[in-house]
């Protein structure tokens, strides 16, 4: 029986594909024992519970830019997290320690490499995060995202080229399946407007003219997928007091549990650039226009984005530059062109790594002691 932590804290992109690779290694190793680290108060406190993972916690907090009393609130606190992370490892004496990114990996898998108990790390973007460029220079192995990241990794002991995990349900459904759900026609151009978890205002303000524009029009639907936060904003902005309120051209929702369909169904994407949405893009071969979040670390995003570009799978608008008659012209442009679509589509596929929670679950047992 394997015994088996993995860590990864602070975003869903670092908190999905941990349960992704999870599930996985539950397929390989059905009695493997796992214990998951995180954090009390990011999203892992609420996703990884559901998923039925053992959970505990580390009092890790990020470390601010600028010298402060936060700043020494958190180095006490790192220092601390070392010290209860290791009495985890003591306690659970793991066989291999998995970290998917996030400031909560730092601790544990620091700890476990100083014990000699073999460790990977899984990074999803072209350019790593901090946490992870530290840590590759101690882990056995980093598997990566996109083949670009080696550049991030250059005195790491070992890179293996995985591509990043996808949740088998994304790949499960038919173009078939999806247009039954939501009551498409075949030939009806199907535009999947999202901006991650939390939404994304730039892209939700710029679809307002967007919904208006198409209203009323046969052949399209948008299906916008707006953020918690952000509904009953756009939906403000638009005068309605529903998703259904502009007619059948368009469908607004706070948050979708059936994304794997709405993939599924879609002819175009209008994203973020989140790396694991683009790998959920690319295993189903969906062409997309790209705004990548300005704001993230290390501007990754962006160079996510790029990748896709440079393969012919994407278009990309820079986030201070979109404007409505940007989308409205992408959208239009790709209905009239439906042979640039096709293109774009196989380009996608392309980029897309189906079997990568598999590989990624393999090489993690296959370093365990």
């Amino acid at each position: 029986m394997k015994r088996i932590i993995i860590s990864g804290g602070g975003t869903g992109g670092h908190i999905y594909p941990a349960i992704t690779i999870y599930k996985e290694i539950m397929k390989q190793c059905p009695d493997a024992q796992v214990l998951y680290v995180g954090t009390e108060k990011g999203l892992e406190a609420t996703l990884v519970p559901k998923e039925g993972i053992e959970f505990t916690t580390l009092p890790v907090q990020g470390l601010q830019r600028r010298l402060s009393l936060g700043t020494l609130v958190t180095l006490g606190k790192t220092v601390l997290s070392l010290v209860r992370a290791h009495c985890i490892i003591s306690r659970f004496k793991p066989d291999v320690v998995i970290g998917t990114g996030g400031y909560v990996c730092g601790p544990i898998l620091m700890a476990a490499a100083l014990r000699k108990i073999p460790t990977l790390i899984q990074e999803q973007n072209v350019i790593a995060g901090i946490t992870n460029k530290i840590l590759s220079r101690f882990v056995d192995v980093v598997a990566m995202g996109y083949k670009d990241a080696g550049l991030s990794f250059a005195q790491a002991k070992r890179i293996v080229y995985t591509g990043n995990p996808v949740r088998p349900d994304v790949l499960v459904d038919t173009r078939e399946d999806g247009r039954k759900h939501f009551g498409l026609d075949d030939d009806t151009f199907t535009v999947l407007i999202a901006g991650g978890s939390r939404g994304a205002r730039t892209i939700n303000n710029a679809m307002i003219d967007v919904h208006k524009h198409f209203s009323g029009q046969e052949g399209i639907k948008l299906i916008h997928i707006t953020g918690d936060g952000e509904y009953q904003s756009v939906l403000s902005q638009l005068g309605i007091t529903d998703g259904n309120g502009l007619g059948e051209s368009s469908l607004i929702l706070p948050y979708l549990h059936d994304m794997p369909k709405a993939l599924a169904a879609a002819d175009l994407a209008v994203f973020r650039a989140g790396a694991i949405g683009l790998a959920e893009l690319a295993v189903r071969g969906i062409p997309s226009v790209l705004v990548p979040y300005p704001y993230a670390a290390e501007d990754h995003q962006t160079y996510n984005a790029r990748i896709f570009v440079q393969e012919g799978a994407a278009h990309m608008i820079v986030d201070k530059m979109l404007r409505s008659h940007d989308l409205i012209g992408e959208i239009e442009m790709f209905m009239a062109n439906r042979d640039l679509l096709v293109q774009m589509g196989k380009r996608a596929l392309q980029l897309g790594k189906p079997n990568a929670a598999h590989d990624i679950a393999k090489l993690a047992l296959s370093i365990a002691k």
